[in-house]
């Protein structure tokens, strides 16, 4: 299995999850093949190129842009196709996507 992680711009985040359950790779509702698909909001640290995208964050101290995390976990032979599906809706925009092999998964029952 692999663990995919995409930090998106939040205004491009809706079309990623749309074409992630268009696609037919990632049927959440019977959770095969594509599993825990989770977004959240994060602050990047750092300046953005676009000033108008940043903000001071107080607790930080720092100035922040606002990004979109998903996650999920799917099959070996899925996480290509997952990616570049990603990568694709993502655009334009600045973003990343890892995958990383998990080692080890235990289902709580």
């Amino acid at each position: 299995m692999k663990q995919i992680k995409a930090f998106i711009h939040p205004h491009r985040i809706n079309l990623v999850t749309e074409a992630l359950r268009n696609s037919g790779y990632c049927d959440i509702s019977n959770g095969t093949r594509c599993y825990n698909l989770t977004v959240s909001t994060v602050q990047r640290l750092f300046t953005s190129a676009d000033p108008l995208q940043q903000r001071y964050s107080l607790d930080l101290a720092e100035p922040v842009v606002a990004e979109s995390k998903l996650e999920l976990i799917c099959e070996d032979d899925l996480a290509d196709q997952i990616v570049a599906l990603i990568a694709d809706a993502g655009k334009p925009g600045p973003g990343w996507v890892f995958t990383t092999d998990i080692q080890s998964a235990v289902k709580i029952d």
